[in-house]
């Protein structure tokens, strides 16, 4: 958990979704649970997110508990790759986005100049994945993460995002 001071800051500004993947590399680099906010996506995208199956290593890392604990989130390695699956549309996410294919997922990235938080896109249920640095490249990830949600999140109609 982020000192106090940092809270206050991500208060002020208002801008918790976008300070997400820092919030998690903090609360990720120790050995108890990761902090990773729940998602609240209505009952069929939960329904389609709790069939997730998904691995109990990436990039090597053995998987770890959420705080707080949910079928929406999950959390490897130290500082945690955290996925969340049920996430809202993300805000910048346009037709003319540029997206990154991997195995069949399209992937929308943020920041667009250095993504470190991944989406899911064209899926009727929206899965967000962060990766630290410490995992680059983040496409390993993706790569691993990415079978588990073709097998389990059907896609949207063609040129739905």
């Amino acid at each position: 958990m982020p000192p106090p001071g940092v809270r206050r800051a991500v208060r002020a500004r208002g801008a918790a979704l976008a300070l997400l993947p820092a919030a998690l590399l903090l609360s990720g680099c120790g050995a108890g649970a990761v902090q990773v906010p729940v998602p609240t996506p209505d009952t069929a995208t939960a329904r389609l997110c709790a069939g997730l199956r998904l691995p109990e290593k990436v990039r090597g890392q053995q998987r770890r508990d959420t705080d707080p604990e949910s079928p929406l989130t999950a959390a490897w390695g130290s500082p945690a790759i955290a996925l969340r699956c049920g996430v809202p549309r993300p805000a910048g996410l346009r037709p003319d986005s540029q997206l990154m294919t991997i195995n069949g997922v399209d992937w929308f990235g943020v920041p667009a100049d250095r993504p470190v938080t991944f989406t899911a896109v064209a899926r009727q249920a929206y899965v967000e994945v962060t990766v630290p640095a410490k995992y680059a490249p983040p496409g390993d990830v993706l790569i691993e993460l990415g079978s588990a949600i073709t097998a389990t999140i059907p896609e949207k109609p063609e040129g739905q995002i």
